[in-house]
């Protein structure tokens, strides 16, 4: 295979269960995955409230290029999230408003990048979705090559092609496109148990009662006592 590529064909997970992975949330899909898949916390949000569910196309960029962002939006289509990374680390704003127009004139409903954005303003005002390294108005060129559609690692995680990216004002995490199904009802199931959780925690049971947690505080050779003199 050639060193850099743009793959066209490639397989996404079931609309249906990036749906409800969506649905589900960050935190709760980590959690269901046995606490994996989470992206690292130098990916933040450029607004608030913002969710985001859809299956990966993955860009690797030459920092402080991004022709291959270019190249990403024919590849798009509707659902997809844009997971953009760097050969080496990178904080210069590879993308901004004209690009995300771009990015949604094609069905693309946010982007991952670990790298810069800017015209912040400007696509917030648009209503695109962005979790970045950075926000930076530093320019960029458009002139080394890389690829579309390859395994990436963005924010320390593995993210392939058609994976499932759900974004959050929790973080990013992805879920591997065979893994979805399984992960979908685990999520599911431990949403379940916490809406009856959290009926008796509002009913005013104590979390130290509900988890059985009395006795590990005595394991751990936790005290009561009634007044900090005693």
């Amino acid at each position: 295979m050639r060193r850099n590529v743009v793959v066209r064909s490639i397989d996404r997970a079931d609309p249906n269960l990036v749906a409800e992975l969506g649905a589900a949330g960050v935190a709760t899909v980590h959690e269901a995955m046995g606490r994996t898949g989470l992206l690292g916390t130098e990916l933040s949000p450029i607004q608030r409230g913002a969710r985001i569910a859809g299956t990966a196309v993955t860009v690797t960029c030459q920092p402080g290029d991004n022709l291959m962002i270019h190249a990403a939006v024919e590849q798009v289509t509707n659902g997809d999230v844009l997971v953009v990374t760097t050969t080496s680390p990178s904080t210069d704003g590879m993308f901004g408003e004209l690009l995300a127009t771009s990015l949604r004139a094609h069905g693309c409903v946010g982007l991952v990048i670990d790298a810069g954005v800017r015209d912040v303003d400007e696509l917030n005002e648009l209503g695109f979705p962005v979790w970045t390294r950075a926000v930076s108005a530093q320019g960029t060129v458009k002139a080394t090559p890389g690829s579309v559609n390859v395994p990436v690692v963005c924010a320390g995680g593995v993210v392939h092609p058609g994976d499932v990216v759900v974004a959050d004002d929790d973080g990013v995490v992805v879920v591997p496109r065979a893994g979805a199904a399984a992960a979908s009802q685990a999520a599911q199931d431990r949403l379940e148990r916490e809406a009856a959780t959290r009926q008796r925690l509002a009913a005013g049971e104590l979390g130290l009662d509900l988890y059985g947690l009395r006795a590990r505080l005595d394991e751990l050779g936790v005290a009561y006592v009634d007044r900090l003199d005693d």
